[in-house]
């Protein structure tokens, strides 16, 4: 027999079962294994539990229990889908770490029809090896990998590890079996090793400090599953790449033209810059010059791989994850002041009444005249010491801006925490960011622009990935209608719902709680934004066609929108030399699966729209981890018949107040109205509700925040509205607390 390669009782790791099979002079399997390491009774039970998990991870083949040599691949092993080519789905084993570092086989499946199979999925397989490359058979569609726990390793009295998770949804530690070098205190990723609920769990990597400065963005990294590093086949090919030629030849000279990026003060990427300047008629010429990204990054290469499967950046306070390698994001491709730089132009007529009434798209060579942060380019035009191409930008956007007010798109109020870090890391302020004039001024620049690119491209009946928001579904407005009632408000369902319906309804509250208390509720009523290639409208804008374009930089489906202009227009360039792809135009693959590419970048969205919350979540309650037992003006954002959740005016941070906190009163929860009253006093609480709260804990790993009421009272300074006496009220029933929807129609220009 092989020697022994452990003494000691207990179930064995992953790795001590594969080296006791790599060293056995004779086929191994449960019973062998069993025997090896004196495993009796409950241990076989969790051992044949462990190999069943070794073989859907493709470590062994679970009929015969061989090793999964390094470098190869056994017969039924795990697949991960990468990419969608051609409607062939391509996949990598699930679990590869080589020892000699060679990158994974990609294996094509085999499958009857077009696959149904998306990117990320993981799926059960039949591999074999071919004279033309690896093939697969899938046998079963296998549950996504969401067993990667985050956590940090606690160790109790008795000197036994535990997980301690940093996500605030789950409330129980989990008993580590193997800490894997880490120790205490340490943040670490794990997996659990048997199938029950309270499964012990082993760490699989150590990332070190929880609380260092610039660790929650890494804790959002990880939890979220965010593509952090790029290959070093992507990178070679973005160092290729940046070296293509910049020609004038078959582009627009634009270089003359005083073109300005108004960007953050921090921003390390300028996808875009704007010009105008009046046309004699009380109208103007404008001009929104984007990156030419696609001059850069072809379809089929190893970048547009990457870019599609992170489909777009993700901006932390600390931190960008980009889509792109940096020597296109930062350098090759921002648009610098004073250098040359490719550029797709967008051309604009615009009235004196600010329609867009001609557009035409070319490709361009642009020298960017000056790139001026917002509050710089604020500041300038206010003191009156603007030159005249700011000048001119602003009287445009006047006119942009008149003509936006009489589209009536949606206006809410949508405050926007900004966390400030020094070098080092460290938070030293975290407040709402002001929104001025000159973010207006580039926003409507970017909406005309990216209209202009929706309805260029339907001219031409070519594929577009529109972005799509649509109206409010009729539960939702049923449940807007219900809710509005407990004001003594009417919402009348039988009208045409449009986006100056609400508001209207919002103009009209002269009470501040009451209408912080409705907005909420209207944002709630509104459907997620997506990507898709069938035009829905966009509600929220009140646009019939819109695209993104601006910032093919950061998300993918503005680099599809810019390869479907260089086909629909004819502004292919000349192949470049070397093995670049030729085209910059859209793939076949492409243009036949814009449905299932929309999809994947629609989900890539979400997650980054969650990590980069949760992160600011983090940092929120890191700052006020120091302030525990001060009291703070709240508002109450959601009611639930456990307790309420409340944010702190003017920083953020939601919190909950259990209601078991509120006193021996018993209180009962109305769903339609959304409010907790007490049975005896009738005290109410309700969202939109101010009121002032100390705060009673707060957890930077996990963002979460805890309030109690001041000693001796209701806390409550002001009031929401009318609330319905609880006789009048419907039945109690527990409702859902929702999150904001992304209906912008881009948001800030994060950096």
């Amino acid at each position: 027999m092989a020697p022994k390669t452990r003494s000691a009782p207990g179930l064995p790791t992953r790795k001590q079962i594969l080296d006791f099979i790599a060293n056995s002079p004779v086929p191994a399997g449960k019973r062998e294994i069993a025997r090896e390491f004196g495993l009796k009774g409950q241990e076989k039970i969790q051992l044949k539990a462990l190999l069943k998990d070794m073989a859907e991870e493709g470590l062994i083949d679970g009929k015969r229990t061989a090793f999964h040599k390094m470098g190869g691949l056994p017969k039924v092993t795990v697949l991960r889908i990468v990419d969608i080519d051609e409607g062939e789905a391509i996949a990598v084993p699930d679990t590869w770490q080589p020892e000699d570092a060679t990158p994974p086989p990609r294996i094509r499946l085999v499958e009857k029809g077009r696959s149904a199979l998306k990117m990320g999925d993981r799926v059960l397989s039949r591999t074999e090896e071919t004279n033309t490359g690896w093939r697969a058979w899938p046998m079963k569609k296998l549950a996504l990998r969401s067993e990667q726990m985050l956590g940090v390793v606690e160790i109790d009295g008795g000197g036994k590890p535990w997980l301690a998770p940093v996500d605030k949804r789950i409330r129980h530690s989990s008993p580590i079996s193997d800490l894997g070098g880490a120790e205490k205190g340490e943040l670490v990723l794990a997996e659990p090793v048997g199938r029950s609920a309270r499964a012990s769990v082993k760490v699989t990597q150590v990332l070190g400090e929880p609380l260092a400065p610039k660790a929650f963005s890494l804790i959002a990294i990880h939890k979220h599953g965010i593509p952090n590093h790029f290959t070093q086949e992507t990178l070679d090919e973005a160092e290729r790449v940046a070296k293509i030629p910049l020609s004038p030849d078959k582009r627009e000279d634009l270089r003359h033209l005083t073109i300005v990026a108004i960007d953050p003060s921090d921003a390390r990427d300028h996808d875009d810059a704007i010009w105008a300047e009046p046309d004699g008629e009380g109208g103007f010429r404008a001009l929104v010059a984007i990156a030419d990204v696609s001059f850069y990054v072809r379809p089929g290469g190893e970048i547009d791989r990457e870019a599609r499967r992170r489909g777009n950046s993700v901006y932390f306070p600390d931190r960008v994850v980009p889509m792109l390698p940096e020597i296109l994001s930062a350098d090759v491709c921002s648009l610098r002041s004073g250098e040359d730089r490719a550029a797709m132009a967008c051309h604009m007529h615009i009235d004196g009444a600010g329609r867009v009434v001609e557009w035409r798209f070319t490709r361009a060579i642009v020298r960017i005249d000056e790139v001026i942060a917002y509050e710089d380019a604020q500041a300038r035009i206010d003191e009156g010491i603007a030159a005249d191409n700011l000048k001119h930008l602003w009287e445009c956007w006047k006119a942009l801006a008149e003509a936006r007010h009489k589209r009536d798109p949606l206006e809410l109020e949508l405050p926007e925490r900004r966390v400030k870090l020094d070098e080092q890391g460290r938070i030293t302020e975290i407040a709402v960011r002001e929104r001025l004039d000159a973010h207006r001024v580039v926003e409507d620049f970017m909406i005309a622009a990216n209209v202009a690119a929706a309805k260029a491209l339907e001219a031409k009946v070519a594929p577009v990935v529109y972005r799509v928001h649509e109206t409010p579904s009729r539960e939702k407005l049923v449940a807007l209608k219900d809710y509005l009632a407990t004001f003594g408000k009417k919402l009348a369902l039988g009208q045409v719902i449009t986006p100056g319906l609400f508001n209207r309804m919002l103009k009209d509250i002269s009470d501040e709680a009451e209408k912080a208390l409705i907005m909420e509720a209207v944002l709630r009523s509104q459907t997620q934004a997506y990507y898709g290639p069938r035009n829905e409208g966009h509600f929220g804008l009140a646009l019939g066609s819109y695209a993104h374009f601006t910032s093919p930089i950061r998300r993918y489906a503005d680099l599809l929108v810019h390869r479907a202009l260089v086909d629909a227009y004819g502004l292919e360039q000349p192949k470049p030399q070397g093995d670049i792809p030729a085209t910059s135009g859209l793939s076949e693959r492409d243009r036949e699966d814009l449905g299932r590419i929309t999809e994947v970048i629609s989900a890539a969205e979400r997650r980054a729209m969650e990590a980069e919350r949760d992160t600011i979540d983090r940092y929120v309650a890191a700052w006020l981890s120091s302030r525990v037992g001060d009291v703070f003006d709240t508002r109450i954002t959601g009611v639930q018949k456990f307790g309420f959740f409340a944010t702190i005016i003017g920083l953020g941070g939601d919190g909950l107040v259990p209601v078991s906190t509120l006193g021996d009163e018993r209180f009962a929860y109305d769903e339609k109205s959304q409010v907790l009253e007490g049975e005896q006093t009738g005290t109410s609480y309700a969202m939109g509700q101010i009121l002032r709260l100390r705060l009673a804990e707060a957890n930077p790993l996990t963002g979460a925040l805890k309030f109690e009421l001041e000693e001796g009272g209701s806390g409550q300074i002001e009031q929401r509205g009318r609330p319905m006496p609880l006789k009048k009220r419907g039945k109690h029933f527990a409702g859902k607390r929702g999150r904001p929807n992304n209906i912008r129609h881009q948001g800030r220009k994060k950096r």
